[in-house]
């Protein structure tokens, strides 16, 4: 059921609980004593609800607690809309409210303070995506960064597995990578099964930061997915979602779901 109260804002709510607890609104409720205490078109309607919880048995102080109650939640709700933003990469109608994947993304890695937790697809360009992250790490050493890629086996690749991982962390910190200290990376070994069957991959898309930061996406880790494409995501600050991300991603390294790529070549070029 639909309840007019619903349809007040936080500043109303609290205005009829105040008035009820002072005693300046009394039962039978009418609409010319509601729209003295706060005016507005739902009058009628909150002085007939008003009415038929007070023949509920509601006194004037629980109708007050009640009021109360629905105005806090208002108010955590809208706290938490506070803390949800879209980010859109791609055509979008004027005044939209969102913001740029890769303006976001740069954010993130330029504030991070002490860890950081990347999961993507597929990683390309990544001297562009990656430089304020590396420039940051360069500048704080104490930040910690992991990334968990996917690593697949190409068609026809009889290659043992750590010879192709191998080939593909030269080639990450040679040419994707823009700062001295790379990120700890992580693949998951199913990607380079040579079992027939289907394969499976480390598809996930997801940026965690000082586990208050949490950015899912559609985008890879590509320039073109930061700047061009259409891609849609959320970023999220809150620690509770944060933490969960962050314990997730733990838990595929203790279970050894996933495994460590290295170690990193020493020559870089």
């Amino acid at each position: 059921m639909h309840s007019p109260f619903h349809d007040l804002p936080r500043s109303s709510l609290t205005a009829l609980a105040d008035a009820l607890a002072a005693g300046r609104l009394l039962a039978p409720f009418t609409t010319v004593a509601v729209q003295r205490v706060t005016p507005g078109p739902d009058a009628a309607a909150v002085a007939l609800e008003l009415d038929r919880l007070a023949a509920s048995g509601m006194r004037a102080p629980e109708l007050g607690y009640l009021l109360r109650a629905i105005a806090h939640e208002r108010t955590a709700g809208q706290r938490i809309a506070d803390r949800i933003e879209l980010v859109w990469t791609g055509p979008e109608h004027a005044g939209a409210a969102s913001r740029d994947t890769g303006v976001v993304v740069r954010e993130l890695f330029s504030a991070a303070r002490s860890t950081v937790s990347i999961a993507g697809f597929a990683v390309h360009n990544g001297k562009s995506v990656f430089r304020m992250l590396a420039n940051n790490m360069a500048e704080n050493p104490s930040l910690s960064v992991r990334l968990f890629v996917n690593i697949p086996r190409p068609h026809l690749d009889i290659r043992p597995v750590d010879l192709i991982v191998s080939a593909y962390v030269t080639d990450f910190v040679q040419n994707e990578w823009p700062g001295e200290r790379p990120p700890q990376l992580y693949y998951d070994p199913r990607a380079l099964s040579v079992e027939p069957g289907p394969r499976a991959s480390l598809h996930a898309k997801c940026i965690v930061v000082d586990r208050r930061w949490s950015f899912i996406t559609s985008a890879n880790f590509t320039e073109a997915a930061q700047e061009r494409n259409i891609e849609a995501g959320v970023l999220i600050d809150d620690t509770h979602l944060a933490a969960a991300l962050e314990n997730q991603l733990e838990s595929l390294i203790i279970t050894s779901a996933v495994r460590p790529a290295g170690p990193f070549p020493q020559n870089r070029v």
